[in-house]
């Protein structure tokens, strides 16, 4: 086991291990017991009630966060060239498409985000195996496969992100930067969770949401009142 840093036992000595936090003192806490020397994330951690293994319980979708992710998104948009202009106009890191998904099929995926048009879905499919485990399929259900790439660009630049529940049913996604306002962490946790909950299937029975965990990079979790978050 990896012996604790001195202030890695400050940061957990700080968190009740027994205690459920309200959204606005726990989002307090965590800049309590930040001692890294870089801007760390902000995560928020889900476990659904739902069984990801069969499809009509999977949780999957995009938010908007109201105040962004605090970190510059790599945006590369996959289309025929007619669509090329709105994409650059938009922001788009990258913009191309025969160029670019030979590059992925070497290995390339230095980009955070991939869009693209349905009408290049049957080249793009063909990287599934490359981009699925990296979590950087497109896909329509994200907005990440649309005819509006403008759009899509601009709302992933302003703080759009995508999640999906993970094999154990957890949802894990980041919301933000330690160094927000307490009141911005909280709102963006605060969408992501509406966000959540109007996702929850219609098979999924008792509790939805099991547990709600923040924590930043480096820190320890900090339990969340789950009953604050119910449908």
């Amino acid at each position: 086991m990896a012996k604790l840093t001195k202030n890695r036992k400050k940061a957990i000595a700080l968190v009740d291990a027994n205690k459920a936090y309200d959204l606005s003192e726990a989002a307090e806490l965590l800049k309590k017991i930040t001692f890294a020397k870089f801007d760390e994330s902000v995560d928020v951690n889900v476990r659904l009630g739902v069984d990801p293994r069969k499809a009509d319980q999977m949780v999957r979708g995009s938010v908007q966060l109201p105040h962004g992710v605090g970190k510059t998104v790599r945006v590369l948009v996959l289309c025929t060239p007619d669509k090329e202009e709105e994409a650059k106009a938009a922001g788009a890191d990258m913009v191309g498409l025969d160029d670019y998904i030979e590059k992925i099929k070497q290995g390339w995926t230095d980009v955070d985000v991939i869009i693209c048009t349905p009408n290049v879905m049957g080249k793009v499919g063909a990287l599934g195996r490359i981009l699925g485990p990296r979590g950087l399929m497109p896909n329509p259900k994200t907005g990440t496969v649309t005819l509006e790439v403008g759009k899509a660009v601009t709302d992933t630049k302003a703080g759009k992100i995508d999640f999906k529940v993970d094999k154990t049913g957890i949802v894990h996604t980041s919301v933000g930067r330690v160094s927000f306002p307490v009141e911005n962490i909280a709102d963006n946790v605060k969408e992501f969770m509406t966000t959540i909950l109007k996702l929850k299937p219609s098979s999924s029975k008792g509790t939805y949401v099991k547990s709600v965990f923040i924590s930043t990079t480096m820190g320890p979790g900090i339990k969340l009142d789950s009953s604050k978050f119910s449908a």
